[in-house]
């Protein structure tokens, strides 16, 4: 009778711990859904080159945290010297997987580019198996290719006219795709490592910004141009400066702190499937603030991709009632 008290009571508290996971999770891929509107904002009417842009976004966002945080919880800046070699890999990816990822928006559009980011929900299922050591059973497999064939009918690329790009192009986005999910691969690691999330948000994001201040100046002494000018591109407006600052310390903040917060509560592969409703909010959106017409294909995408997560749900509900006391 005390054993089954104890499963019964374990299973409410995993199931618990699950709940608060998905809603986190979804909280950050609707920030998350918001980039998309103010990056297009400042390439479009600022002409903003794309390096620039994920330079100031990712200082902005460890200077903003850092102030917060000092403020808040002074201690929590404290950084573990054993941790700074795994805070500089993890910027590194940061880094490349915002490079690729604006890069591939230039050369492929906004609806390839999104299908082969989103690829990392695949990528991500695969290496939690492998590294992880997280499950990869057949419902799991049927919800990775529901929330890819969704992303592919929510941003359009089911039109063969969408794929008509130049294959540096298609190598970008799926590099972009890969990296992603090596960036919920560090997350899970840094939540396994019991490093608050926000501390390494801080210090992923600083060393990024390092790491693309370089990007920049490799860019600039290829192209024969001055760094500073280039990368104060923004000049007085003071319009476009606020623009970048809202993208990073609301969007970016919040969506990519919140997501790592998520992966203590679930598997880096649930919680990157959780993510591909992204295209689907931004489609809703775009339909309410700038007047963009959902097609029935988006609608269906859209219904795909929640019936994925939706499925994932109830897999790992159904688990971790099955689970015995202790188990791993």
């Amino acid at each position: 009778m005390i054993i089954s008290d104890l499963v019964e009571i374990s299973a409410s508290r995993s199931s618990s711990r699950l709940a608060q996971g998905y809603l986190i999770c979804l909280i950050a891929t609707t920030l998350w859904s918001t980039t998309g509107v103010l990056i297009r904002y400042l390439t479009e009417n600022y002409q903003l080159p794309s390096l620039v842009l994920a330079f100031w976004r990712d200082l902005f966002v460890a200077l903003v945290l850092a102030t917060v945080i000092g403020l808040v919880s002074p201690a929590r800046l404290k950084a573990d010297r054993k941790h700074i070699p795994f805070f500089i890999l993890y910027g590194f990816i940061l880094a490349v997987f915002n490079s690729m990822w604006t890069f591939s928006v230039a050369l492929n559009g906004a609806a390839v580019s999104t299908v082969l980011a989103y690829g990392s929900a695949a990528f991500t299922a695969l290496l939690g198996w492998k590294f992880l050591r997280e499950s990869l059973g057949p419902v799991k497999i049927i919800a990775v290719i529901l929330s890819l064939t969704g992303c592919a009918l929510v941003s359009g690329a089911y039109d063969p006219a969408a794929w008509r790009v130049n294959p540096w192009g298609i190598f970008m986005g799926l590099i972009s795709g890969l990296l992603f999910a090596c960036y919920s691969m560090m997350g899970k690691a840094s939540a396994n490592r019991d490093i608050f999330p926000w501390t390494a948000m801080v210090y992923s994001f600083a060393a990024a910004a390092g790491f693309i201040l370089i990007f920049n100046l490799v860019s600039a002494i290829g192209t024969g141009t001055r760094l500073l000018p280039h990368l104060f591109w923004l000049g007085t407006s003071v319009a476009g400066w606020g623009v970048l600052f809202l993208l990073a310390a609301g969007p970016t903040i919040g969506g990519f702190g919140l997501y790592t917060v998520s992966l203590g509560y679930l598997p880096a592969s649930v919680a990157n499937l959780i993510a591909t409703l992204e295209p689907a909010m931004t489609a809703i959106l775009a339909y309410f603030f700038l007047g963009e017409q959902l097609s029935g294909a988006q609608l269906a995408g859209g219904g795909l991709i929640l019936s994925g997560v939706v499925l994932l749900r109830v897999l790992e509900e159904r688990v971790h009632k099955e689970e015995p006391i202790g188990a791993v």
